[in-house]
C-alpha cells in the first residue's frame, strides 16, 4: 500500500511516458496513463480528464482518494491509491498536476483478464453475468461492489473495470480488488453552476456489467443471499473523507458528503412509516422519499446498513 495517500510536495515525474486513453463516458477529453517501478513493484499512474488545449479539466483523481477512504471505513476490500502533486510532461507539454498512483494488484504468477472476456469464454448457455458470478462464488464481492457504486454514483463499472486474476499452474481464479472509481461523485461537473444543479440523490444512467443502467435498481440486487455487512458510517467520518484535499480540490464541499435522511430506527412498511421524525417523509405506498428518488422503506428495514441514515457521497471539484 502506498503511503501517505496524499503527497503535497511537488514530485519530479517527468520521466513518465503517458499513453492516451480515449474518454468513453460521453464527455470531452482524454485520460492519460503511465507506469513505472518503485522498490521493485510496478506502479500505475493516471491523470484526471485532460484536454490538450486547456490542460487538466477533471478531478477524477480526487474521487479515487475519496472512494479509497470510504471503502476503508466500510471495510470493503479495494485497491488503494496515492494522490501526488507532480511535474509531468503529458503530450510534450510540461505542467504541474495532481496525479494518482496505485500498485499492481497481481500476485506473483498471476495473469489478468477482463471479466467480460472471461465470462464470454466460460459462461453456460443463457447464463447472465450476475448468475455467472454467483456460480463462481463471487456473491459477496458483487454485493459490496453494487453498494459501493450506489454510494459513489459510479457510472463506469463496465466489464473491463472488473478483472479476473488467474494462476494457471495452481488453477486458482479470483476477482481483483475493486478499482477505478474516478468516474463517480461529481466528476461530470466542471463549473459551479453544474455543481449547484447536480442532485446527488438522483438516479443516473450507469454502466454495470452485472446489473442494469440504474444504480438504484442495482442497489436492490445487493440482497442476493443476504445483505452485505459493512461498518456503519458516522459523522466523524466526514473529516476523514476530505482530509488534505483542499489543495487538490479547493471547492470540496463538506455539506454534500453525507445526505442524512433523519432516520432514527430501522424502517418498516405501511403504517410504520409514520413512526419517524417530522422531517422524514413517506408517500402513500410507504416509501422513503429522498430528494427526487424514493427508497422502499421495507427494503431499508431489512438492511440496517447505516443506523440512522442512508448516504450518498459527493465531492465538488474545480
Amino acid at each position: 500500500m502506498l503511503k501517505p495517500d496524499i503527497i503535497r510536495e511537488c514530485q519530479d515525474m517527468r520521466h513518465l511516458s503517458w499513453t492516451r486513453v480515449r474518454n468513453s463516458s460521453g464527455t470531452v477529453g482524454t485520460y492519460l496513463k503511465a507506469f513505472g517501478k518503485e522498490g521493485g513493484k510496478k506502479i500505475y499512474y493516471k491523470l484526471s480528464n485532460y484536454d490538450s488545449v486547456h490542460g487538466v479539466i477533471g478531478h477524477e483523481n480526487v474521487n479515487e482518494i475519496i472512494a479509497d477512504r470510504l471503502l476503508t471505513i466500510l471495510g470493503i476490500p479495494h485497491l488503494s491509491y496515492q494522490l501526488m502533486f507532480a511535474r509531468i510532461i503529458p503530450e510534450d507539454k510540461e505542467v504541474n498536476a495532481w496525479i494518482c498512483a496505485s500498485e499492481d494488484f497481481k500476485e506473483a504468477g498471476e495473469t489478468k483478464l477482463a471479466l467480460d472476456d472471461y465470462y464470454d469464454m466460460m459462461k453456460m448457455s443463457g447464463e447472465s453475468p450476475l448468475a455467472f458470478c454467483i456460480r463462481n462464488g463471487w456473491t459477496d464481492y458483487i454485493r459490496e461492489m453494487l453498494l459501493t457504486d450506489f454510494l459513489l454514483c459510479n457510472r463506469d463499472r463496465h466489464g473491463a473495470n472488473m478483472e479476473v486474476l488467474m494462476k494457471r499452474k495452481e488453477g486458482s481464479v479470483r476477482l481483483a480488488p475493486l478499482f477505478d472509481h474516478g468516474l463517480s461523485l461529481l466528476y461530470s461537473c466542471h463549473t459551479e453552476e453544474e455543481v449547484r444543479q447536480f442532485d446527488i440523490m438522483a438516479d443516473r444512467p450507469v454502466q454495470c456489467f452485472v446489473g442494469s443502467r440504474s444504480a438504484f435498481d442495482n442497489l436492490k440486487m445487493t440482497d442476493i443471499q443476504g445483505f452485505p455487512e459493512v461498518r456503519p458510517l458516522e459523522e466523524r467520518d466526514r473529516s476523514i473523507l476530505l482530509q488534505g484535499l483542499d489543495a487538490a480540490c479547493p471547492v470540496c464541499a463538506e455539506e454534500d458528503i453525507f445526505h442524512w435522511t433523519g432516520m432514527e430506527r430501522p424502517l418498516g412498511t405501511g403504517e410504520n412509516c409514520t413512526q419517524r421524525p417530522p422531517e422524514s417523509r413517506c408517500d402513500s405506498a410507504g416509501q422513503r422519499t429522498l430528494g427526487i428518488r424514493s427508497v422502499p422503506a421495507a427494503y431499508i428495514g431489512q438492511w440496517p446498513l447505516f443506523p440512522g441514515r442512508v448516504c450518498r457521497v459527493s465531492c465538488k471539484g474545480s
